[in-house]
């Protein structure tokens, strides 16, 4: 019962922006997953160089990263305590769901930051056929396979 009150908590906190499917997602149009972009290296020609910056990158966001997913586990807990109460008091949760976006908000940054730098790494030939690349393996339902790093 209290993993399902958290991931239900979690999935109102974090996921709130998808209650309405949004159509195209335009920073996944205009941005490369750092994945895609090592898992491709070779096809679009990374300079030693580039990999260097994109790895140093990857290890800065993720040292960046890792306190601020620490401090949010516990007030989305608490979170979820509120929410798992038979009688929900609506402003404490208001309060602890700002709490938690605020440090989300942060997350959200550094990885676009990070994704960003990974961009300006790149040149405009190598941003051209990672586009193409991205395209072709594109799912059926239009939606495409990118992930922020955790």
């Amino acid at each position: 019962m209290r993993k399902t009150i958290l991931a239900l908590a979690l999935l109102i906190v974090a996921g709130s922006a998808n209650a309405q499917k949004p159509g195209p997602d335009p920073f996944a149009d205009a941005l490369f997953d750092p994945q895609l972009v090592l898992r491709n290296a070779e096809a679009i020609g990374l300079s030693q160089a580039q990999r260097r910056t994109i790895f140093d990158e990857l290890k800065a966001a993720q040292i960046a990263l890792a306190p601020l997913q620490v401090e949010m586990t516990e007030p989305a807990l608490e979170l979820v305590e509120l929410l798992g109460q038979t009688k929900v008091d609506e402003a404490r949760v208001l309060a602890k769901t700002d709490q938690v976006l605020r440090i989300e908000n942060e997350v959200k940054k550094r990885q676009t930051a990070l994704l960003v730098r990974v961009k300006n790494a790149l040149t405009s030939e190598q941003q051209s056929k990672l586009r193409a690349l991205r395209k072709a393996t594109q799912k059926g339902d239009g939606d495409v396979e990118l992930r922020l790093p955790n």
